[in-house]
């Protein structure tokens, strides 16, 4: 059985137009997963922990024969590949990969929940999103796009 899942996609360092791109194919090339769509790449400011550079965002939509964890873990296995290190919580990372929707799924396990809880706040997320899935449905929130108009005081630049 397939599924579609979304996929959020963000580095600031070593190059970070170049590791989301290279994730980009990557993703395709993981067992189990097909790249269907993806986003242009966005700067945005950083959330949380702001004495950091700059991030460059994407999302991508696949289709998977993975169930939710095994694709989170494939997610996390393609970071560590990337050079990925977890110092503190928002750090400066080389890639950062989040399940955002998996089908119209809401589930919550030890290390993931579905769809990912803060989507729905993050201009970077969701403008991307809307770009490939523009009537994309978040699951327990409603409309991406109605989500995106509580998000227009967020900076992005389409690059």
């Amino acid at each position: 059985m397939t599924h579609i899942a979304f996929i959020g996609l963000g580095s600031n360092l070593e190059n970070p137009q170049a590791q989301v791109t290279h994730a980009m194919q990557a993703l395709d090339t993981l067992p189990g997963v097909s790249l269907l769509a993806k986003s242009s790449l966005y700067r945005s400011a950083p959330v949380g922990y702001l004495d950091q550079p700059d991030f460059i965002n994407a999302v991508a939509k696949v289709q998977t024969t993975l169930p939710p964890i095994a694709l989170l873990q494939a997610m996390l296995a393609l970071e560590q590949q990337n050079g990925r290190t977890r110092e503190f919580l928002n750090s400066p990372r080389t890639l950062d990969l989040d399940v955002l929707l998996y089908d119209d799924l809401q589930h919550h396990e030890h290390g993931l929940t579905v769809p990912h809880p803060q989507m729905h706040k993050r201009a970077f997320v969701l403008l991307p999103l809307l770009e490939i899935a523009p009537e994309c449905i978040i699951p327990g929130v409603g409309r991406a796009s109605d989500a995106m108009q509580h998000c227009r005081d967020q900076q992005l630049e389409k690059l």
